[in-house]
């Protein structure tokens, strides 16, 4: 793209702003009305600063900020002049800052947003969060002083908490953003001893919306990511515990209140864990990891008396709802609350806490999740969860949790079950159901059974309680032996044929960017070979023959030019290249009939052939008779275009095409036939025969040369054939 620059010249007409400026009277929203006045606020023009800075003017831009526009105004006083407005702020111009912040009618004006009696939309309440912000990263000490002395506006943030914007502020000024100020220490002491926290929890209420139980459960998650403060650990004690599951079982029915509260208590049990979920897994290996969690006892403690309403919940039977899905119908679905109950359940399985560990053995919380696991075989959230229950008691130095995993829970005999009929049960009372008169689809948790046995083996071998269980299955061993681990040869990545080179198997693959650097050629190395290949023919034939010996710089290929280069001609697949068992130029003498024998060339960056057939380096290639040519049958021209010494053939100059190979630059009215141009038009068809020869060998169909224009490509080849027809009549 080519841009014209004739009016980006600093001699042409002056900035708008100051033709404004230059009036004797002008007004805020001359100014406001063009595009230029952010730049020069930024650019701190002195005459601009000095005219917004005026308190009156800083109260009109408050009030395009706070105030809706009446029904009948233009589209700029209800867009454009608010949006300029907060972009005028934000532009952290810092004498206009300070004639807010000093001037208490205009912070107050500009906090009167809040009130119940405003409107507030949401374009409105975007302005006002930037402003708010924007005071609170460069006036921190003005404005937390004017919040301390004005302790309504937490209560006033706390009931506008629905709207995501004022949801921001509020999280900046509870100090969860980790930006320190002087005397930060004691405004966090300040909001921990109000009652900020009361008021948050409380909009967990399951009288309240879904968009306010949201925004409430993510300001109280990023308290806790704030530890250690004041704040989180008032948040972690055991009477905001029982008062955020007072709650989440206040009523059955309001399931986003639920699931938000939940969300709360996962996050103090695992702060790092906040969505989203901080876990690893390996791209493709059978890897799984997860940190273990430290969490204080006092609020795992408070936890525990509502595990058996949580239970309460996780039965399926008393729900009619049904959802028709692809393989058949859930009735019911799993649905999002039971799920976040199932992680709740994982994460406090991770913090170690034995009276946790018994209190889910006696109220059976255990046994039913692992039901639900084989009950939903297609929820894969729901497998990874219940899998993580499983390892957390693998991992568990209690062996009673572990017998009772094996033995009430049955795990190995379902399984083995599993495994044994991997086919989707047509049983009417299980809630996942397969779709009449269609075979029943194979279940979807298989992967994540064979991870589960694989850990049970990989830990049996080290546990004395896990290996005494699973010697006392005889099926167990046998199936372990023979099944199982022909299924993880099977599916072990790194002994595909097909996969990757092995000195890059313990590489993760984050993306698909990395399949051009994750090469296991020299690119360095290829580039300069591309150099030295077309380097030769890409000058005019009027500039000389001294051209061609011009230095590699001038057409050296980078790494990245290389790179596409070797991209676009599909470099270290299997199909042959450029580099590595090339076929793109393939010989063969003139005695096709006499000679059954196949010719070997070399690879295009200046190797020697034989065509005894005895080489048998990585570089050559086969290439067969064609058939389709009749003996003594012959082509004059010469496909070489780098010349006769980089390839040494048998005497004869005469050489075929390889079958594979299509030519592109035939014109009209040209064909090819056995090897040889063919034309309607008679005269010099002999000439343009030649051309097409040589071009055969050196394109192939498929491929795009970058950095190398058409026209010169062809004039390049052109020089290159008549300089080797000039060698051969010498010959």
């Amino acid at each position: 793209m080519f841009w014209k620059l004739n009016n980006l010249s600093y001699s042409s007409s002056p900035s708008p702003i100051e033709s404004i400026l230059d009036k004797e009277n002008f007004t805020l929203e001359e100014l406001l009305e063009e595009e230029d006045i952010i730049q020069e606020c930024k650019a701190l023009n002195s005459r601009l600063i000095n005219f917004l800075k005026d308190k009156t003017q800083v109260e009109k831009l408050l009030r395009y900020i706070i105030e809706e526009s009446p029904e009948d105004a233009d589209s700029e006083r209800t867009f454009k002049f608010p949006f300029m407005s907060c972009e005028i702020f934000t532009c952290e111009v810092d004498v206009i800052l300070k004639t807010l912040v000093e001037e208490e009618e205009l912070i107050d004006l500009l906090f009167s947003f809040l009130e119940p009696t405003r409107p507030h939309s949401a374009s409105l309440a975007g302005y006002f969060s930037k402003v708010v912000i924007c005071l609170m990263m460069r006036k921190t000490i003005p404005l937390m002083n004017y919040v301390q002395a004005h302790q309504y506006v937490f209560q006033q943030l706390v009931d506008l908490i629905g709207i995501t914007s004022i949801m921001e502020v509020l999280v900046r000024l509870v100090g969860a953003d980790d930006h320190i100020y002087p005397n930060s220490t004691d405004v966090m002491q300040w909001l921990a001893d109000s009652n900020l926290l009361e008021m948050i929890v409380d909009k967990l209420s399951p009288s309240n919306p879904s968009e306010v139980h949201a925004n409430a459960a993510e300001t109280l998650c990023t308290i806790t990511r704030s530890a250690p403060s004041p704040l989180a650990s008032k948040l972690s004690s055991s009477s905001f515990v029982a008062r955020i599951f007072g709650h989440a079982l206040e009523d059955s029915h309001s399931k986003s209140g639920l699931v938000h509260s939940l969300s709360v208590c996962i996050s103090l049990l695992d702060p790092n864990r906040s969505p989203p979920s901080f876990l690893f897994h390996s791209f493709r290996g059978q890897h799984y990891y997860e940190s273990t969690v430290q969490v204080n006892q006092e609020t795992v403690g408070a936890m525990l008396p509502k595990l058996g309403d949580l239970l309460i919940l996780l039965n399926v039977s008393l729900d009619e709802k049904v959802l028709p899905t692809t393989y058949g119908q859930l009735k019911p679905p799993l649905g999002k609350h039971r799920l976040k109950i199932v992680e709740f359940i994982a994460v406090l399985l991770k913090t170690g806490n034995e009276i946790a560990e018994q209190e889910l053995i006696s109220s059976g919380t255990i046994q039913r999740v692992l039901d639900l696991f084989f009950e939903y075989p297609y929820n894969n959230a729901l497998h990874h969860h219940v899998e993580s229950i499983i390892v957390s008691i693998l991992e568990s130095k209690n062996n009673i949790i572990i017998d009772h995993l094996f033995q009430e829970c049955g795990l190995v005999k379902k399984i083995l079950q599993t495994d044994k009929s991997p086919i989707l049960s047509g049983e009417i009372d299980q809630p996942t159901l397969a779709a009449t008169g269609r075979n029943a689809p194979r279940v979807g948790n298989l992967g994540h059974v064979t991870r589960i046995a694989n850990k049970i083996t990989q830990l049996g071998n080290n546990d004395i309680c896990i290996q005494t269980h699973i010697q006392e299955s005889s099926e167990w061993n046998e199936w372990q032996t023979t099944v199982l681990q022909e299924r993880n040869i099977v599916e072990n990545v790194y002994r595909w044929a097909c996969g990757r080179p092995s000195a890059l198997h313990d590489r993760n693959r984050d993306s698909d960017e990395d399949d051009i650097h994750d090469t296991d050629y020299d690119v360095a190395a290829l580039a300069n070979n591309l150099s030295q290949a077309f380097r030769y023919s890409i000058y005019d034939n009027d500039e000389g023959n001294e051209n061609l010996d011009r230095d590699d710089e001038e057409v050296y290929f980078d790494d990245e030019s290389a790179e596409v280069v070797i991209s676009s001609l599909g470099l270290g697949d299997d199909q042959g290249s450029l580099f590595t068992n090339s076929n793109w130029f393939a010989f063969q003498n003139d005695n096709v009939g006499e000679d059954d024998a196949p010719i070997n060339a070399t690879s295009s960056y200046g190797g020697t052939g034989t065509g005894n057939g005895n080489d048998s380096s990585d570089d050559e290639v086969m290439v067969g008779e064609d058939e389709s040519v009749p003996n003594g049958t012959t082509s004059d021209s010469n496909p070489n275009p780098f010349g006769q010494d980089r390839f040494n053939t048998d005497d004869s100059e005469n050489y075929e095409i390889a079958p594979t190979m299509s030519i592109s630059p035939i014109t009209e009215g040209e064909s090819l036939t056995n090897g040889t141009l063919s034309s309607d038009s008679g005269s010099g068809s002999t000439e343009r025969g030649q051309k097409s020869n040589g071009a055969a060998a050196l394109f192939e169909e498929d491929v795009e040369f970058v950095g190398v224009e058409v026209e010169g490509t062809e004039k390049a080849i052109d020089q290159a054939l008549k300089q080797n027809g000039a060698v051969k009549k010498e010959d």
